[in-house]
Formats: C-alpha cells, structure tokens, sequence
C-alpha cells in the first residue's frame, strides 16, 4: 500500500525576510550608512573610492597600507571604526590581489570575503563600491547580479528544521551598490532585479534539496510547483500520478517507483511569457528524493546525501521560478519526474526487462542506475510540447565527479550551436559546466542480448554511456544533458546544496533572448 510521509508547509513560508538590495551613485565619504567597502589591490595600492575616504581622513588609509595593516591581497581585510571626515561608522577595506588579475573566481571571493565580514560586524547597512573594481570584459551588471549572487550564498543558513534557531544578532539588510553616475542607475537597476530572482531561485533549489526524504517526497515536490503556480499567474502546473504514467506506457518510470511506498509523480511546469507559437524551451530535472540504490543497494557510508538525488529537479524549479519572477518573454516547459528508489519486494530486480514509453525495451543490470530510467520516460513526454530545445539536469553518475571533480558540471548533447550556448552561458555566469564526447563509438557498450538496450555501459566512461542511453530517447529535437553529480552539493564539514546549475540555465535564456534581440 503506498503511504504518504508527514506533510509541512509550503517551502515558501519557510523564506525569511530578504535583503535589500538598491543602486545610488555618491562620493563614499559623504555615505550616510553603518558601513562602506572599498577596494585596496596588490600590493598596496587604493582603488578609487579607497583614494577618496584616505583624502577625506588625512591619509589615514594610506598610512595604515604603508605600515602593512593591509597588503591587498586576495581575501585580506581591514575594518576600520570611526574614520575622520566621513558619515558611516565603518570603512571595511577588502584586499583584491592584482588589479589586472581579477577574474570571476576571485570577483566573487572577493565578495564573498565582504559578506562574511560585514555578517561578524554586526552591520546592518551597507554601501559598496566593489562595484568600481575592473574585471576584464565584465559589464557592471554583471558585477552587480555576480555580487548579489556571492552575498547571498555567503549568507544562507538552513536551519528551519532545529528546535532552536538563533536568528543573527544584527543581520545584514540594506546593500547599496555605487555607480559612477546617474547614467548608470538604470542599468543598475535592472541588474539588481536579475541578481536578487536568480538569486531567490537558486535558494529555493537549496532548500528543497536540503530537506530530508521523508518531508521532500515526490508529493512534496508536486505540492512546491502547485504554490509556484499561485504565486506566478503566467504559469500553469499539472501532475500526473502513478495511474497516469503507467497508461502512457512509461514502463521505465514506473520500473523505478514501484519500490517505494511513495508514489511517483510526472511534474509539469509551463511559464507562457512568449508568444503563443513560439516554441518552448523544455527543462527537464532528475527528482529522486531518495536513492538507496534499489536491490543494487549502495553502501551505508554517506547515504544520508542521498537526498539530493533530486537537486535537479529542484534546479528546474529555481530556474523557472527566476524567469518567471523577471517576467521574461519566453515559453518555458520544466518536466520534474520525480519518485523514491528503494529496495522492496516487489523492487525492479537486476536483469529484470521493461519497455519504455518511446517503445524501446531496456534490461536493468543495475538498480541504482535509476535515474535513467525516470528520465528516459520524461525525455520521450517532452515530444509533446514541440520544444525547440530539451535539456535534462540529473545528478546522473559518480563517473562524472571523477572526470571532473567538484567545478564544472559534465555537458553532452546532440547539437552543436546548444552546447556552445551552455557553455558561454557557463562562463559568464560563473557556473561552469565541461563538454564530454558524445561519439557513437560508446553506444555499443550498452548492447544487450535481451533487449533494445541495458541500463549500464560497464566500468569505462561511465557518464558518456549513461547519455549515450538518454540520447536514444532524444532524436526527435536539439538535446544537451547537463550531469551536476559533482557540483549540486559538497559535503563534509560544508554538507549542504549549491543551488547549482540555477544561474547557468537562467544566464543561457537570457542570452538567448538577449541574441534574438540584436
């Protein structure tokens, strides 16, 4: 009998109050505000603001600097109380490195360094003029959206599910970027609206992926992209059950699902922002809430982070979310199919065979190669909605985190000019992801001497075989699979979810539609 496990509230009453986030432009001696940050780079040299609060104060920055107090290095700080002549509390100088050498990686360890700071301080205002800092063909829009994005990670608890909470003494509230001149607010302004939706996506990402298996069920899920529909009129969710999928054929879903005492569900999402004929971009994300492997089971070390299994279904979710918050005009389809892997009795056994809904029929030799199997199904559904382009985000294979690590996320897809697209989208937005041959030379490692296909490739290459499987359900339109096993969540010490690849889906649709515009 399938049961349902203890219900909460919707995820979004679990947000707390976000931060302000405002442009101005003004000399930092003359701010008003609990606090003002300024650049010093290496070795020893002050940026432009850094220049106007040490004229301001007598020298008193320069001479600090000249004594050692603060190098410039990357990640060096130097907080300051008081200082003559000007109208904030604090000067919190931040060390840059080099000023030719900041690039992305140290833009945002610079402001992450900020963050963390000001969060000790027990500032509750700020002023920033980090903004001024170069970073080489880097616009200040995208220096206000990576900034947002960098404040925001460095602030981020989880900490919903303790029977005690203790809220920061004095949180930070109010963050007022600089800009040059009035010119520039406009543009400021709207990079602040980017940052703070992206940003906003990317925390819901973390916190449905934090949330343990038994509140984050598939229903769970279903219920997030219901409340998402009430809160954003432009979208429209349906759901399918158990029943549903299994009358559309979907042999390999259900394969998967019939384990587990929670049904499975077939999540859809349409934000309609675009015109009515313009084909949709179709998101699709892997949501296992639990992944025990199955009757393939894995090891007990670590299974706890088998939660996050789903984190890309809760990728699509933050990235819909993002786009719909910034009402952009674009179609978006995000397809979350969504189950429990578990080992019971009537569990899929290896080398049991089951037919999909595309009509292909696929042997399991491996359980714990499940998400394949759900995504296969969800990939053959997406033919229905006419897409223009289908990319699937799955925490697909432990062989991905050995190619690549913990920095990008693994790329492979059938269409050149979108993983290109996936790729610059990557570097601009920081959340970078790597391509991996998708050469027909492994598709025999999947041949099977029962069915149309196994679900397994053997020891070599492990993530190019496993979307070398999704590829046979992806003919009919342009497809790029996005493996984010590596980099959805670390863990040890820091255990918790990134929210990635959020800011690279988001970054890839506005340069879409930032190209279409030209």
């Amino acid at each position: 009998m399938k049961v349902n496990f203890i219900q909460w509230p919707d995820l979004f009453d679990f947000f707390g109050a976000s931060m302000e986030y405002t442009v101005k432009s003004g000399s930092p001696e003359k701010q008003r505000i609990g606090c003002v940050v300024a650049a010093v780079y290496a070795p020893r040299t002050l940026s432009a603001a850094a220049k106007t609060l040490d004229k301001a104060s007598g020298g008193l920055i320069s001479n600090l600097v000249r004594r050692g107090e603060l190098e410039g290095d990357l990640g060096g700080i130097l907080l300051l109380h008081n200082v003559e002549n000007t109208l904030c509390d604090r000067v919190l100088l931040i060390g840059c490195g080099k000023e030719k050498e900041i690039d992305t990686r140290a833009f945002r360890t610079i402001n992450s360094t900020m963050a963390a700071t000001l969060k000790s301080s027990g500032t509750t205002e700020v002023a920033s003029f980090l903004t001024e800092i170069p970073v080489r063909r880097r616009s200040l829009a995208w220096k206000i959206q990576q900034s947002i994005e960098a404040i925001d990670e460095t602030l981020y608890t989880f900490n919903q599910l303790k029977s005690e909470q203790t809220p920061p003494r004095r949180p930070l509230r109010k963050f007022v970027f600089s800009v040059s001149g009035r010119g520039q607010l406009t543009e400021g302004e709207e990079a602040v609206r980017r940052g703070m939706a992206i940003s906003t996506g990317i925390k819901l990402t973390k916190d449905l992926a934090n949330l343990p298996g038994n509140i984050c069920t598939p229903d769970y899920l279903a219920q997030q992209a219901i409340t998402m529909q009430k809160q954003f009129p432009k979208t429209r969710v349906s759901v399918l059950d158990e029943k549903e999928i299994e009358s559309l054929g979907m042999g390999a879903f259900m394969s998967v699902t019939r384990g587990s005492r929670q049904d499975g569900k077939m999540i859809t999402i349409e934000y309609k922002g675009g015109d009515r004929k313009q084909q949709p971009i179709v998101l699709v994300g892997k949501g296992v809430t639990f992944d025990s492997g199955g009757i393939s089971l894995k090891p007990g070390a670590a299974m706890d982070e088998m939660k996050y299994d789903m984190c890309g279904a809760a990728s699509v979710l933050g990235a819909v979310s993002a786009c719909a918050e910034l009402l952009l005009p674009v179609n978006i389809v995000g397809i979350i199919p969504t189950v429990e892997n578990m080992p019971d009795g009537i569990a899929s056994k290896p080398g049991d065979i089951v037919t999909s809904m595309s009509g292909q029929t696929i042997e399991i030799l491996n359980t714990d190669a499940e998400g394949r199997l759900i995504l296969c199904d969800a990939l053959t559904y997406a033919e229905k909605f006419d897409p223009d382009v289908v990319i699937d985000i799955a925490t697909l294979t432990g062989a991905c985190v050995v190619a690549l690590g913990a920095h990008p996320a693994g790329l492979l897809g059938n269409h050149k000019p979108l993983i290109h697209d996936l790729l610059k989208a990557g570097k601009s937005s920081g959340d970078r992801c790597w391509e991996l041959p998708l050469w027909d030379d492994y598709q025999e490692q999947l041949d099977s001497n029962f069915a149309d296909m196994a679900n397994i490739g053997g020891k070599g290459a492990g993530t190019i075989t496993a979307a070398c499987f999704l590829s046979r359900f992806a003919k009919k339109y342009h497809w790029a699979h996005l493996d984010i096993a590596g980099v959805a969540w670390k863990s040890g010490k820091e255990k918790g979810a990134t929210g990635r690849p959020v800011s690279l889906l988001v970054q890839y649709i506005l340069q879409r539609l930032s190209d279409h515009n030209k």
